[in-house]
């Protein structure tokens, strides 16, 4: 049974940094995309980046130059730099990894507050 395990939200001030992580557990084949995605309340659920396998990334808009994802294939598990962050950073961050057949897998989510 496959799992993603997301670590590293919490509380911060605006300006400072968190990392996130997310590490996809049991017999997992081929894992394609890993990435993030956020949900603030009452809105719907965005991207915020993604690395292919082969480490290209794409980023929000709203979020380059201040975030940063990475990836470790060897461990199965994805990173989101994220710093200089603000107060409409607060959401809840979902890690997504696409596998193969197109098989995808979410996270259970990770509560990220930035206050002012």
């Amino acid at each position: 049974q496959v799992q993603l395990v997301e670590s590293g939200g919490g509380l911060v001030q605006a300006g400072g940094s968190l990392r996130l992580s997310c590490a996809a557990t049991g017999t997992i084949f081929s894992i394609g995309v890993m990435g993030w995605y956020r949900q603030a309340p009452g809105k719907q659920r965005d991207l915020v980046a993604e690395i292919t396998s082969g480490g290209r990334t794409n980023y929000a808009d709203s979020v380059k130059g201040r975030f940063t994802i990475s990836r470790d294939n060897a461990k199965n598990t994805v990173y989101l730099q994220m710093s200089s962050l603000k107060p409409e950073d607060t959401a809840v961050y979902y890690c997504k990894v696409v596998a193969a057949f197109g098989t995808t897998y979410w996270g259970q989510g990770t509560q990220v507050t930035v206050s002012s």
